[in-house]
This record gives structure tokens, C-alpha cells and sequence, in this order.
């Protein structure tokens, strides 16, 4: 590959992380719930996803069909199920029990990444660089030019989370169940006259995009870093919340944006700058963001603002 080839190869690579993190806050959001702990939720959905790979011993040399297909799907739906589990705990203790938000998130971040820590180091991890290579390729070509490099050369969670987001989407904008989901979200007052049940939405909405935003945990670990554990995942969950505002709520913007991310992430590892400018590229993406919530703002139109009860908990009796 060239230089450029492999630079937008690897921005879409890890922009997938991303993205997972970014889609499932925003469905979460929709609702009227700031999650904080997105980031412990993709640290406990890597984590879930590896006991998954361990589970299923060992990888054969040169694996079938059959078993790519499910050392990729049971350890997904491992990564989902623990994310969902986070999410159930997280609209407990703030649908159920009122507490606040933003405090919730943060305690169930420093949970996530935690039990992560704790845990994976327990685990036989002698596998998971065989089982990273079932993740990283869906399409092989033996004279690959730039077109299969760019676009045809990435594992099916690549692929799944582009899906997703798209979806997502549709749902949201095309749907009676996402216009009901945003009518919580906007007022969940209002909603609730309406007959909407605004605890079954925010319960659903909090625990599939814990779900969605888990799977970027397992792929980070699984396809992106060929089985290394060693790399910080929460970094990922924090990025994917700045990108839920860089994106205005939107699914669709989220994967031009989430692409955006990866290559400022990724770019000191291809130009030739010091320690403190490595950092300050890093740092891009948040600058830019915050760059986008003065403007939009400034601008004040309704479609690029927040839900109007993003963080506020609804009580019943105060309707």
C-alpha cells in the first residue's frame, strides 16, 4: 500500500471503534439519558467478548466457514450481553431510582474499566492472536489494488458497525418507534400524555445502545489490536461521546465523523513531531468539537440542539 492508501486504510479501521461507541450513545441519548459510562460499558463488552473467544478454546490453523462465523458471533453477543447488562444497571439506579446522571455514568465508567482490568488478566489470553485473524479480513484478493484496500479489506465488524449506524438512522428519522423514542427524549411530559410508556423507551433505548456500544469494546480488542490487551479501551468510550456532539445527535454524520477522529488520532503515528504536538493532534478532535457546539449554539436550530431532557431524570407526579 502507499502511504496515503495505508493512512486512509487504517483511519477507517479504527474509526470503527468509534463509531459502535458513538451510534449506541446517541440511540441512548434520543431518550433523554446522558450515559456517561460508555466507556466502562466498551471496556465490560471487550471483556465479555474475550471470555466469549475463551470459551470456545482454541482456534484451529485454518478454521472453516462454520467456525470463523462463530468465533465471531458467539463472542458478539457475549460483548452485547454484558454492555446490556450495563445498561440495565445504569436505567436502574437512574429510571428506577432517580439518581443522577451524571454521576451514574461516571461511577459506571470506573466500574467498567475496573472490571476489565481485574479480570482480563485472569484469562488465558494465548488465543487471542489466532482468533484476531478470523476478525481482521472478510474479503481477501490476491492483487488487491487501492479501491479492495480502502473499501474491501476489513473484517465484518467494519462492516456491521457502517450497518448499524445506517439502521440507526432510518429508525430514528422513519419510523413510529423513533419519532416516539424523540418524543421522550424532547419532552417526556408530553410523551406520557400522549400514552408513550417513557420508562419502556428509556430502558430499551439506555440498554441497546449499551449493547451497540459494546461491540466497539470487543473490536478494539479483537480485530484492531490483533488480541492485544494492553492498549487503553476507555479512551475509545470518551472519544465516541465527543463524537456524539460533533455529529448533532445524527447516525448518518457519525460515520463521516467518526472517520474524521480516527485520523487525527492516528496521524502522529505518520508524520514526524514531538512528544507535546503527538498530544496536541490527539487533542484535534475535542478542540473541534467543542468548535461545533459554540456554532450550533450560536445558530439555535432545533434539529442540531440535544434532546430537550438530555440529563434530566422524569418524574411522573411533577407533570
Amino acid at each position: 500500500m502507499s502511504i496515503i492508501t495505508t493512512f486512509i486504510f487504517n483511519a477507517i479501521h479504527v474509526s470503527t471503534s468509534f463509531l459502535y461507541g458513538c451510534t449506541g450513545e446517541i440511540i441512548t441519548e434520543k431518550s433523554g439519558h446522558l450515559n456517561l459510562g460508555i466507556p466502562g460499558v466498551m471496556c465490560v463488552g471487550a471483556l465479555g467478548g474475550c471470555l466469549g473467544v475463551s470459551l470456545l478454546g482454541e482456534c484451529p490453523t485454518d478454521p472453516s466457514f462454520g467456525t470463523r462465523l462463530l468465533f465471531i458471533l458467539i463472542p458478539v453477543l457475549m460483548a452485547m450481553l454484558f454492555g446490556a447488562a450495563m445498561g440495565v444497571l445504569y436505567s436502574f439506579l437512574t429510571v428506577s431510582l432517580r439518581s443522577n446522571q451524571n454521576i451514574t455514568g461516571l461511577a459506571i465508567t470506573t466500574f467498567g474499566i475496573g472490571l476489565y482490568n481485574f479480570y482480563i488478566n485472569k484469562m488465558d489470553k494465548s488465543n487471542f492472536s489466532a482468533v484476531s485473524r478470523i476478525y481482521s479480513a472478510l474479503f481477501t484478493f490476491e492483487n488487491p489494488n487501492p479501491f479492495t484496500q480502502i473499501f474491501l479489506s476489513y473484517g465484518a465488524l467494519v462492516y456491521l458497525a457502517i450497518a448499524i449506524a445506517i439502521v440507526a438512522a432510518l429508525v430514528l428519522n422513519k419510523t413510529r418507534v423513533g419519532l416516539h423514542l424523540r418524543a421522550v427524549g424532547e419532552s417526556p411530559a408530553t410523551a406520557d400524555a400522549a400514552g408513550i410508556n417513557v420508562t419502556v423507551y428509556r430502558y430499551l433505548a439506555t440498554v441497546i445502545g449499551s449493547a451497540i456500544a459494546a461491540i466497539g469494546g470487543l473490536f478494539y480488542v479483537m480485530d484492531y489490536s490483533s488480541g492485544n490487551i494492553e492498549y487503553v479501551i476507555d479512551a475509545m468510550g470518551w472519544l465516541a461521546v465527543a463524537l456524539v456532539i460533533f455529529s448533532l445527535w445524527k447516525p448518518g454524520i457519525a460515520i463521516v465523523g467518526s472517520i474524521f477522529f480516527a485520523a487525527f488520532y492516528i496521524l502522529p503515528n505518520y508524520v514526524n513531531v514531538s512528544f507535546a504536538m503527538n498530544d496536541l493532534l490527539k487533542g484535534v478532535p475535542y478542540l473541534v468539537t467543542i468548535v461545533v457546539l459554540i456554532i450550533t449554539s450560536m445558530r439555535k436550530r432545533r434539529e442540531d440542539q440535544p434532546p430537550a431532557s438530555l440529563g434530566t431524570n422524569y418524574f411522573r407526579e411533577d407533570r
